[in-house]
């Protein structure tokens, strides 16, 4: 490890899901495994990559999906990409509608308008391969894909749409704003490597001893989160979001720890991992599935 154990980190983007990331900052985590970890923001999703592999930075977050993405359309070699340190093991997504609608089955959307995610890709090939499991072609819902999710919101609330795709804030400001309920949470679907550190090849080689740290420094979230709760996490993590209300984080915060959404370990999980896979093929985003062996650091290989 080099002598001055500073690591520049891309934030993919601003999201609830991503807390620990913020609290481990917050916390002195990694301070305490040796480093000082510099925090800069992506221009866009998927961005901090391109700056990744210039140099300006160390590693992203992001999802898994970028791995198997890069590895499906560019040769292996220095430059492509590895993952490390699952944070979030589910997938955050729910969707959301009138309470009208219940008990709602996936089998429902082909009678309803159902507005996805535009801002991300994985969460819409996620549920596309929840449908195919239920016997549904996706081709045959009625979808309305350009929207963002604020868009989406309020398009629900004029009753544009029966259905929408978001994570939180929105889930929990659609519930007390009194737009619709969480219908269906994509949490409940198991394991799906949805974020990891994401960093190089040649990086990982200069810095495996630094990377390692930052594996075992956010393994010292779950045990904090047990004890102290989704109460403490939001105010630990409070000046990270300044639009978010105080009642709607903290709601936002502790319907993710129920769902046990954050795995926090340096250790990638192959049931979610070849999950992503599945979703990623099945609806056409890659062409080939690259082996876990290949897209996760050797130090982060779960044990079959």
């Amino acid at each position: 490890m080099e002598s001055v154990l500073k690591i520049v980190l891309a934030e993919n983007f601003r999201a609830v899901f991503y807390a620990p990331f913020y609290a481990c900052l917050e916390l002195g985590f990694f301070r305490t495994q040796g480093l000082e970890v510099e925090l800069v923001a992506s221009p866009s999703p998927g961005a901090g990559i391109a700056a990744m592999i210039d140099g300006a930075t160390h590693l992203v977050w992001g999802g898994p999906l970028r791995v198997l993405k890069d590895r499906d359309v560019s040769p292996v070699g220095p430059d492509s990409l590895v993952a490390f340190g699952e944070v979030a093991t589910r997938d955050p997504f729910c969707l959301v509608g009138s309470a009208a609608l219940e008990p709602f089955e996936l089998s429902r959307l082909l009678e309803l308008r159902l507005a996805t995610v535009s801002e991300v890709p994985t969460p819409w090939l996620c549920l596309q391969e929840d449908l195919r499991d239920l016997g549904v072609d996706p081709a045959r819902i009625v979808r309305a894909s350009e929207g963002s999710m604020e868009g989406n919101l309020n398009a629900l609330a004029q009753g544009q749409v029966d259905v929408i795709q978001v994570f939180e804030p929105f889930v929990t400001r659609a519930e007390l704003r009194g737009i619709g309920i969480s219908l269906q949470a994509a949490s409940g679907r198991g394991p799906t490597a949805y974020t990891s550190f994401i960093t190089t090849t040649s990086h990982l080689s200069r810095y495996d001893a630094a990377f390692r740290a930052m594996a075992a420094a956010i393994r010292s979230f779950p045990p904090w989160l047990a004890s102290e709760g989704s109460v403490a996490l939001a105010r630990v993590v409070r000046g990270y979001y300044p639009h978010v209300e105080d009642e709607v984080l903290a709601r936002s915060l502790a319907r993710y720890q129920a769902a046990h959404l954050w795995s926090c370990r340096p250790e990638i999980s192959r049931a979610g991992f070849d999950r992503l896979a599945q979703s990623m093929q099945n609806s056409g985003f890659i062409r080939t599935r690259a082996p876990y062996e290949s897209c996760v650091a050797p130090w982060a290989i779960e044990s079959a």
